[in-house]
């Protein structure tokens, strides 16, 4: 069997499977509608106002930090698992990394990004 005729079973399988699963999905799923369904759920509490409310950017600064730290770190696992395989040049490339990672904290704590105001 070549490659394209494997690929191409191979994602007509993934189709029917998907297909299947979703169709199953909503011919066993429970019907009913209710008026509260629609409305915004905020902790069982009915909104009380205006819910439309401006945050800090300080929010949105911490939590974009988070994620770029987060996904850097995760990075390092694989490099971690073959480091033995790569030597000094792995070696450099990973404090390269780590170089541009503290470069990136000092500036955002220069700015004072990480300031709680």
């Amino acid at each position: 069997m070549s490659n394209s005729a494997l690929f191409l079973v191979v994602f007509l399988t993934a189709l029917t499977l998907v297909g299947a699963a979703l169709l199953v999905a909503w011919l066993v799923s429970p019907r009913s509608w209710n008026p509260h369904k629609g409305q915004p759920y905020e902790c069982g509490i009915p909104t009380r106002g205006n819910s439309w409310m401006q945050f800090r950017v300080g929010y949105y600064l911490f939590a974009i930090l988070y994620l770029v730290f987060d996904v850097e770190t995760v990075l390092l696992f694989p490099w971690a698992v073959i480091m033995k395989d790569l030597g000094a040049q792995g070696l450099a490339c990973v404090l390269f990394f780590f170089a541009v990672l503290t470069l990136g904290l000092a500036y955002a704590w220069k700015k004072g990004a990480l300031k709680w105001k």
